[in-house]
């Protein structure tokens, strides 16, 4: 098999399952004051640092949680919530379209409460400019949360910039930014932001474990109640083996993040020069982005059955976010810069990891001709 989904999510590092069967062979809980349950918060706490250390923040400042899309979720509903407790009515928040889905569900909920929610429209590479995003801020505005580096085009938007705007009129800025670590250079304290989420897995750590960062003295009240694990924003018992994993894989990645974008670099553009001449294909990434993604369009091809094709010659690819895979709706993103819901159902994202080959993606090319031939044949 060619798998060429990472941005979907990259498979765990070999270290990484290492130091997980290493920290769940651990039989403690970390909550626990006896010898099992503090051996247990080692662990915990040494991927808790290691994580802090690759994003250049305070351990103290992490909270450890299941993921990006819940990280999303307890930024944008809890500092709704702080707004309405303080005000006693809803508030203005400022997102985009080409955001994920872990951000518009939420933002889409709001509105259906009183909230008052701009959508940023993109130019035609998916980018945002501080003078636009200054245009839309209100007294009321609450939070605005724009993504740093966009799951299905690789854009990467100007984060320091933007969170500066935002910053300046006192409002909290909030960043999705689980694309980034590993591949793009990630600084919170540089960055200026107010909130950021991250999810291991999208740098060969394990599923179902993630970060929220919340800079000293924000203000975030809980969207969970209960048990009063960390600090009380996000109770429940901690995934030890989950976070050392993570933490292990990231420290990993990190070493390596400049040797990797380079090889991004170099296979994506072997990649494109070896689909780039079939007929009505067009690229929809912009060239100054991620080189971990490739979008493409396939005039008159039919997306899923493009997708159906490949998997059947051992080539893993997507449409878009893998979290609406199967929805048969044309992806959000595309249409937000400008595409057709035609030209949409007809494109396909690749993208790709550090374990990625030259051969890999040159075979990947030939395999996406013959999908195309078949399809349109």
């Amino acid at each position: 098999m060619i798998y060429l989904d990472y941005a979907a999510t990259h498979p765990m590092t070999p270290a990484a399952l290492a130091a997980y069967a290493e920290a769940a062979a651990l039989p403690g809980n970390p909550a626990s004051v006896h010898a099992a349950g503090q051996a247990a918060r080692e662990k915990l706490e040494e991927g808790r640092a290691r994580i802090a250390a690759a994003l250049g923040v305070d351990p103290r400042t992490l909270t450890l949680n299941s993921g990006g899309t819940e990280g999303d979720n307890h930024v944008l509903l809890g500092v709704a919530q702080g707004w309405e407790d303080r005000h006693g009515r809803p508030g203005h928040l400022v997102t985009t379209q080409t955001e994920h889905s872990a951000v518009l569900a939420p933002a889409r909920a709001l509105a259906l409460r009183g909230w008052d929610v701009t959508f940023l429209v993109p130019d035609r590479e998916g980018r945002y400019s501080p003078a636009q995003l200054a245009e839309v801020l209100r007294e009321d505005t609450a939070l605005a949360s724009i993504h740093h580096a966009n799951n299905e085009l690789g854009t990467v938007q100007d984060t320091p910039a933007l969170a500066a705007v935002v910053a300046a009129r006192g409002i909290p800025y909030h960043t999705d930014a689980v694309q980034a670590p590993g591949v793009l250079p990630v600084n919170l304290p540089d960055w200026g932001v107010t909130f950021a989420t991250f999810s291991a897995h999208k740098w060969g750590g394990p599923r179902g474990v993630g970060v929220l960062y919340v800079r000293r003295g924000a203000d975030l009240p809980p969207v969970t109640l209960g048990g009063g694990q960390e600090g009380g924003l996000r109770p429940g018992t901690q995934n030890t083996a989950g976070v050392y994993a993570a933490g292990v894989a990231l420290t990993e990645a990190e070493a390596a993040r400049e040797a990797t974008f380079a090889h991004l670099r170099e296979v994506q553009t072997a990649f494109m020069d070896g689909v780039r001449d079939i007929p009505d294909l067009t690229f929809n990434h912009p060239a100054a982005g991620s080189p971990k993604v490739v979008s493409l369009t396939l005039e008159g091809a039919d997306g899923e059955a493009l997708l159906m094709n490949l998997d059947m010659l051992g080539i893993s690819a997507s449409a878009g976010s893998a979290c609406s895979a199967g929805t048969m709706q044309p992806s959000h993103v595309l249409t937000a810069i400008g595409l057709t819901e035609a030209q949409a159902r007809a494109s396909l994202r690749f993208s790709f990891g550090a374990a990625t080959t030259r051969e890999e993606v040159t075979q990947a090319a030939a395999g996406l001709r013959q999908a195309a031939e078949w399809v349109r044949g």
